[in-house]
C-alpha cells in the first residue's frame, strides 16, 4: 500500500512539474510576442515621426531626421532579407556576420543623430552635417550592396531552377506526344523474333479459291421469322 501511495505521489509531482514548465514556457512565449509587438509599434511610430519631421522642420533638423530615416530603412530591409535567406542558404551566414558588424556602426550613428535632433546650436549642427551625411551614406551603401547581392543570388538560383524545370517539362511533353494509334481490339504490331527461323526460297503460292463456293450452313437465329409456305391456290 505504501508503494502505491509513493507511486501516485511521484506521478502527481511529475504532472505538477510538467504543468508548471508548460505554463512558464507559454508565459515566456506570450511575453516575447508582446515585446515584439510593442517594439514593432514603437518603430512604426518613430518612423512616422521622423518622416513628419523631415517634411516639416527646415534646415539641419529636418536633414537629421532624413538621415535617420534613410539609415533605419536601409538597415532594416537588409536585416530582414539576410535573416530570411540564411535559414535556407548556409553561405549567407558569413554575410550575416558582416551585417552584424555593420549594424554596430549603424546603431552608434543612429544614437548620435537622435541626440543631435534636440541640439539647440543650429550653427554647430550645420558644421557637423557633412560628416554625419558621409557616415550615413557609407553605412547605407554597404547595407544596400549586401541586400542587392542577396537579391541577385536568389534570382540566379530561381532562374537556374526554372531553366532545369523547363528542360524537364520539354522532355516530358515530347514523350507524351509520341504515340502510335491502334484500332480498338487490335493488337499492337510486334517486332519479329530474331531467333525464329526464316524460310528460304520463293514463297509457296496459295491455291486459288473455287469460282463458286458452296453456301455454308449457318444456324438460324432464334429471333428470325420462319419463311411462310407458298399458297397452292
Amino acid at each position: 500500500m505504501d508503494v502505491v501511495l509513493a507511486v501516485f505521489a511521484l506521478l502527481f509531482l511529475l504532472f505538477v512539474g510538467l504543468g508548471a514548465y508548460a505554463t512558464v514556457k507559454a508565459v515566456g512565449a506570450a511575453k516575447r510576442g508582446v515585446d515584439r509587438s510593442i517594439a514593432q509599434a514603437r518603430r512604426t511610430v518613430e518612423d512616422h515621426t521622423l518622416r513628419a519631421k523631415s517634411f516639416v522642420q527646415p534646415g539641419p533638423a529636418g536633414e537629421i531626421a532624413q538621415l535617420r530615416l534613410a539609415l533605419r530603412t536601409s538597415m532594416r530591409a537588409t536585416q530582414e532579407i539576410l535573416h530570411a535567406g540564411s535559414a535556407e542558404d548556409e553561405s549567407l551566414k558569413e554575410s550575416l556576420g558582416l551585417f552584424e558588424r555593420l549594424s554596430a556602426h549603424g546603431h552608434e550613428l543612429d544614437a548620435d543623430l537622435k541626440r543631435l535632433e534636440t541640439e539647440p546650436d543650429r550653427a554647430a549642427l550645420a558644421e557637423r552635417l557633412p560628416e554625419l551625411r558621409s557616415r550615413t551614406e557609407r553605412i547605407t551603401s554597404s547595407a544596400d550592396s549586401l541586400r542587392w547581392a542577396v537579391h541577385d543570388r536568389t534570382r540566379r538560383f530561381a532562374d537556374d531552377d526554372l531553366g532545369t524545370l523547363s528542360a524537364q517539362i520539354d522532355i516530358e511533353t515530347g514523350a507524351l506526344r509520341h504515340w502510335t494509334r491502334t484500332e480498338p481490339g487490335q493488337a499492337p504490331p510486334q517486332w519479329p523474333d530474331a531467333s525464329a527461323p526464316t524460310a528460304s526460297g520463293p514463297p509457296t503460292a496459295r491455291p486459288a479459291p473455287d469460282a463458286i463456293a458452296p453456301p455454308s450452313w449457318r444456324p438460324a437465329s432464334p429471333w428470325q421469322k420462319k419463311p411462310r409456305p407458298e399458297s397452292t391456290t
